[in-house]
């Protein structure tokens, strides 16, 4: 087994899952778990200032330059899985030679990872896939990325004949939930720029993601009881429904794809007397999403003017914003990537980011971050799977972007 997969099996032993809503962060302390495993292994492959921030789980790391005058490049992925789907007790298998066909995962519970349902999965035909066993996700997104870095870091590490600048390390806790960068010191990273190891399947390139906002709808009812409530009772789940019914029907996640932005209904609880519907709103363009933004907000005011003031609030909260306009200026990074890409017979797949990553937010905190693939599929559920093949190919592009970076004229 590559050394590569050994660490990837390694880390999704580890739960490192997250929670939505929690005001401390890291939002679990068994992030803290992996966090440590990190450092002392970047301490063993002989990286330099290695440091975890003991409050909130950051781990930097840096590769000391072997030629000087080079730009600092950076490296980041985060630590945590999503909160949609249980991250503990990975029960992980690698499919040898996978042969096309569908692939059971799990037969007492007739979990079967389709070709019918995953058409891309017969692209991987030959190669051997990483699946789990259809309890739990299987956490490629991200501990393929750090997977992926450690093992480029370690390979530098051990071969000071090749040119480098200063490389930097970063491993993030709580992406999943929106915070993971709200600590990260951009400073002490001290990286003029950097790579997020975040994406899909292999080849895919992204500098362009979705702007981002959250929405909460809380709707008050007049619960009375059902034998006399004519005229009287006031649904709050009728009016919640009516709400959603007002959003444009095929702006959701369903009937979308490319750049085409989205409201989605996340979640919805309550009863007559009192409801919560939590939205995420979505768009690539920003006129688009501050139209979006309006329209939410207009459809709560329409609603309080029919059932009565106070009957419906509608909080929004922007998340992140579209990075392109920061990465634009610095399109080296896009570049270099994709030239180290096709020299490793890999085709580049320059996509937008249907989401959003840590690399969003930090090229708004002055790191222009693009996102490079990890090589997974199907994240946040049961139906996740890795090709061994693309994670040990994707540790060869971050060598070799790390090489194209030698050259003093390939960073402006």
């Amino acid at each position: 087994m590559s050394k590569v997969i050994e660490r990837f099996m390694k880390y999704i032993a580890v739960d490192t899952q997250s929670e939505e809503e929690v005001e401390q962060l890291p939002s679990t302390k068994k992030q803290f778990e992996l966090a440590n495993m990190l450092k002392q292994e970047l301490i063993e492959i002989g990286a330099q200032d290695v440091m975890m921030d003991e409050e909130h789980a950051y781990i930097y790391a840096t590769i000391p330059a072997t030629k000087e005058g080079l730009k600092t490049i950076g490296f980041i992925s985060h630590m945590d899985t999503a909160p949609s789907m249980s991250g503990t007790n990975v029960k992980a298998r690698i499919v040898e030679n996978y042969d096309g066909n569908d692939v059971v995962l799990n037969e007492a519970l007739n979990v079967v990872l389709s070709t019918a349902q995953f058409p891309e999965l017969k692209e991987s035909k030959g190669k051997d896939l990483i699946v789990t066993d259809g309890t739990t996700l299987l956490g490629a997104d991200d501990k393929a990325g750090i997977a992926e870095i450690m093992t480029m870091a370690e390979y530098i590490l051990a071969h000071p004949e090749i040119p480098h600048g200063t490389i930097k390390i970063g491993f993030t806790p709580d992406e999943e939930v929106g915070r993971g960068v709200d600590f990260f010191d951009v400073e002490k990273f001290g990286a003029d720029f950097a790579y997020t190891v975040d994406g899909g399947k292999i080849g895919e390139l992204e500098y362009e993601n979705f702007n981002a906002a959250g929405g909460k709808v809380t709707i008050k009812g007049s619960n009375i009881h059902p034998g006399s409530a004519k005229n009287k009772m006031v649904n709050s789940l009728h009016i919640g429904m009516e709400f959603q019914a007002m959003l444009p029907k095929f702006e959701d996640p369903a009937n979308t794809e490319g750049y085409e932005g989205f409201y989605h209904l996340d979640s919805m609880s309550g009863g007559v007397e009192n409801t919560v519907m939590d939205y995420i709103i979505r768009d690539h363009d920003m006129d688009q999403f501050e139209a979006k933004k309006v329209r939410f907000a207009k459809i709560a005011d329409y609603l309080n003017d029919k059932y009565g003031e106070g009957t419906v609030t509608a909080v929004i909260k922007d998340s992140y914003y579209n990075m392109k306009s920061m990465v634009e200026p610095h399109m080296h990074l896009i570049d270099n990537a994709k030239a180290a890409m096709e020299e490793l017979e890999i085709t580049p797949i320059i996509v937008p980011i249907r989401g959003g990553t840590d690399g969003s937010r930090l090229s708004y905190m002055g790191l222009p971050c693009p996102n490079i693939c990890t090589g997974g599929f199907n994240f946040h559920g049961k139906y996740e799977y890795i090709p061994v093949q693309d994670m040990e190919k994707i540790v060869e592009l971050l060598i070799k972007i790390v090489e194209k970076y030698s050259l003093d004229s390939q960073a402006k």
